[in-house]
């Protein structure tokens, strides 16, 4: 299984990109999807997640927007408003398993598959 993460470059600030994560070889039509993203120095961190509720982090909750798109196993990461603060390695997750403890979402641990990660820019 392979999920690959694409749509990441630069861009201005409130500008929008979408990432999309292509899983082959597999569906998860029934478990967990979504993205992290790591920050130059910084701890890798949750950014939105969807499988049995969809759950945003407080940072991006209104401006991104997740979707799937199952006939195509992908994940996308709609973008909106870009600040100079969302630039880091964006990263898609997915695990077979459809979590059904809210925290779950948040924790990079759970999750068992793993995409290459997409670089995001935003100058300011």
């Amino acid at each position: 299984v392979q999920l690959q993460a694409s749509g990441g470059g630069l861009m201005q600030t409130g500008g929008s990109l979408r990432l999309s994560c292509r899983a082959s070889a597999h569906a998860f039509s029934r478990g967990t999807m979504g993205w992290f993203r790591q920050a130059p120095g910084k701890e890798r961190e949750f950014v939105a997640a969807d499988g049995r509720g969809t759950y945003y982090a407080e940072s991006v909750k209104g401006r991104f927007i997740l979707s799937r798109d199952g006939a195509k196993n992908t994940l996308y990461l709609q973008m909106n408003s870009l600040k100079p603060s969302d630039t880091a390695v964006y990263y898609c997750a997915a695990d077979d398993r459809s979590f059904n403890v809210r925290d779950y979402f948040f924790q990079a641990e759970r999750y068992f598959y793993w995409g290459q990660g997409t670089l995001v820019t935003v100058s300011s």
